[in-house]
């Protein structure tokens, strides 16, 4: 566990330094360590970015809910179950875990290009209990809400080869079946009138990428 506000190097630097460049088919060293970062700090875009590509976690104290993501995390990757914890602690995971239970069970279409987001984004969505279907570009997007008509949501990339996300929303805007079907864009940077440019292609709202797990899910609450 990690603050970046160190008195002798920065949080990212301490990050490079112990997670050396070795051969990953020998799992050895402390590349393989999970590192969580659990500040105060208010970072910049770059601090940010690098530190959500480096550490397995990204954890602020002024989260209000800071405590019950550390718990939660620190007991995942030391492997321990929940059960085992000291009553108290079981307690406020147990709450913690409960705390999005309007979630639980909805259906999210995540149209996406990149595996890798898909599988990032799924993963964390799975965890709170979400359903997940994924298409790999608009066309698809279009077929796969077509043929799942009880998707509550979509997570829609705007840029995609072809079809890029805009087109693909005001596509499906134009279908009256989908017409109020919440969707969110998802955009490779805060751009002036990036937002404005989503909505006007048919977005609810928008999210920038790397996607914060808590500003999507009080934005998936807000839409749900």
């Amino acid at each position: 566990m990690l603050d970046v506000e160190l008195p002798d190097m920065s949080g990212c630097e301490l990050i490079r330094q112990i997670q050396p460049q070795i051969n990953p088919e020998r799992r050895q060293g402390l590349s393989f360590v999970p590192i969580i970062v659990y500040t105060n700090k208010e970072l910049t875009q770059p601090e940010k970015t690098e530190l959500q590509h480096r550490a397995v976690s990204l954890i602020l104290k002024s989260d209000e809910q800071a405590i019950e993501h550390l718990l939660d995390k620190t007991t995942l990757f030391l492997h321990q179950t929940e059960e085992s914890l000291p009553e108290i602690i079981h307690q406020r995971l147990e709450q913690f875990h409960q705390k999005s239970p309007e979630l639980a069970g909805k259906k999210i279409l995540i149209v996406d290009d990149d595996v890798r987001n898909v599988f990032a984004l799924a993963s964390m969505l799975e965890f709170y209990d979400l359903k997940i279907v994924y298409a790999e570009n608009g066309k698809e997007g279009i077929s796969t809400l077509q043929n799942n008509p009880d998707i509550d949501i979509v997570l829609m990339d705007v840029m995609m080869p072809e079809m890029d996300g805009y087109e693909t929303m005001r596509t499906i805007r134009n279908l009256p079946q989908f017409r109020t079907l919440p969707m969110i864009a998802l955009t490779d940077k805060a751009m002036q009138g990036d937002r404005q440019k989503c909505i006007e292609a048919g977005a609810s709202d928008y999210i920038t990428k790397p996607v914060d797990v808590q500003q999507l899910l009080s934005l998936l609450r807000v839409w749900k």
